[in-house]
């Protein structure tokens, strides 16, 4: 369309555009009978589609939305192109998971490995360095399983698909608190050791109080706060 053809007044160009109105009721029929494809299509990509998505399952559900647009909207392009690229998508995913099914090498090039980001109650600084993670997001997901000290975490994995797996340690141990510090009624909850002992406010390395610690054996910070149980 030319630019001298464009007219702010031009109501129907702007609700309808250049097709007929009776496509209207063709985008109806076309955008109904896509959806039911798509249903087909989705159930055959199995359970997984409607759980925490893998990379590859998330790629396979943006991609959807550009392939099926047109063969609802488009007057001069035909269904069979849009219900083609749904079966295609659908061949993609079932062939990359067999083959990952297949070969443990092609799933970890395609979906990715675990990272280890709490080890024995210490950040891994590094690894929640280099997958983007703040200190927030990981105190986040703690509280989201009732952890509240960093001491009882004996592992906290960040898995392939984004999600936290956390593993506690059974007997328990001082360390660094990670509930919000600017609310003072919930820190109430904490309970402290006999012999006070301090944990670093960045990976929550923990040592005793006395002598007075200088930075950080781990992390090289000098930050510390009191370790909570």
């Amino acid at each position: 369309m030319k630019k001298e053809e464009i007219h702010l007044e031009d109501w129907q160009r702007i609700l309808i555009g250049d097709a007929p109105v009776g496509f209207l009721v063709e985008v109806f029929v076309r955008t109904l009978l896509i959806y039911l494809a798509l249903l087909v299509v989705m159930r055959l990509l199995g359970k997984r589609m409607n759980g925490q998505l893998t990379n590859l399952e998330l790629a396979v559900m943006l991609t959807m939305g550009a392939l099926i647009s047109p063969a609802m909207q488009i007057p001069d392009r035909g269904l069979l192109s849009g219900m083609l690229a749904l079966l295609c998508a659908l061949v993609f995913l079932r062939g990359t998971n067999w083959l990952g099914f297949k070969s443990t090498n092609v799933e970890k090039l395609i979906q990715g490995t675990e990272t280890v980001v709490v080890k024995d109650g210490i950040i891994q600084l590094e690894a929640m360095a280099k997958n983007r993670l703040s200190h927030q997001q990981i105190y986040a997901a703690l509280r989201s399983k009732n952890v509240y000290n960093l001491g009882n975490v004996k592992r906290l994995y960040l898995e392939a698909y984004g999600m936290f797996s956390i593993y506690e340690d059974e007997k328990g141990k001082p360390g660094l608190s990670v509930l919000p510090p600017s609310d003072a009624e919930i820190q109430s909850i904490h309970g402290y050791p006999d012999e006070k002992i301090l944990a670093c406010t960045n990976c929550g390395k923990t040592v005793p109080a006395q002598p007075k610690p200088g930075p950080c054996s781990v992390c090289r910070t000098n930050q510390w706060s009191d370790a909570i149980l």
